[in-house]
């Protein structure tokens, strides 16, 4: 009997085994799709905020989600184990996770390709700007300007000059059509007005 006991409780974990596994997949899934599709912004998340943000959204499912519809699932299955339960409904809340977040992201996407347009868009103008007015200390590094997104249609783009503490920079204002230029009398670097949480954007 107690061996009947032993097996059966294994054969119910066994059973019941489906959702770490799926959880380390969903993760990766997950990460894959937040950098692909992002779901709020203009550009997508760098590898590291997509895998850390993909790991919070599960784990909220995991430890919330899953202990709550597996409540639910016995209420209409009694005889089914707590552990089953709560395995089976974090797979399917995983699952569900991943489906959200793709629709989120394929809706989000007009948005992340119009705010790529406007950035190319002010980068063009700059680059303009800077090969007509900018000495030719400045000059020379244009293909190395970077940006710093003030806000929406607002943006410092700099080029570096010959030391590492001054810059050619321009104010770029994309509402306007076409976009308003203007120098920016303050030659301090993106990196170092901005400070380290906002880094200037490398133009490409």
């Amino acid at each position: 009997m107690r061996d009947r006991v032993w097996w059966t409780r294994l054969r119910w974990r066994l059973r019941g085994a489906t959702m770490w596994p799926a959880f380390l997949v969903a993760l990766v899934v997950d990460a894959v799709l937040l950098r692909l599709l992002p779901i709020a912004g203009d550009r997508p998340p760098d590898v590291a905020a997509a895998a850390l943000l993909g790991f919070f959204f599960n784990l909220v499912v995991v430890a919330v989600g899953a202990p709550v519809a597996g409540r639910i699932l016995r209420r209409h299955r009694p005889g089914l184990p707590k552990v089953v339960a709560d395995d089976r409904a974090g797979t399917v809340l995983l699952g569900a996770l991943a489906a959200a977040l793709l629709a989120i992201g394929i809706v989000h996407h007009p948005v992340v390709r119009a705010g790529a347009a406007d950035f190319d868009r002010q980068a063009a103008s700059a680059r303009a700007f800077m090969l007509a007015r900018a000495p030719r200390r400045f000059r020379a590094n244009v293909g190395h300007m970077d940006t710093w997104t003030q806000g929406p249609g607002l943006y410092r783009t700099c080029v570096p000059g010959p030391t590492p503490r001054r810059a050619f920079c321009v104010l770029v204002d994309t509402r306007l059509r076409p976009p308003h230029v203007v120098r920016d009398p303050d030659q301090t670097p993106n990196s170092v007005l901005a400070g380290p949480d906002n880094p200037g954007r490398q133009v490409r």
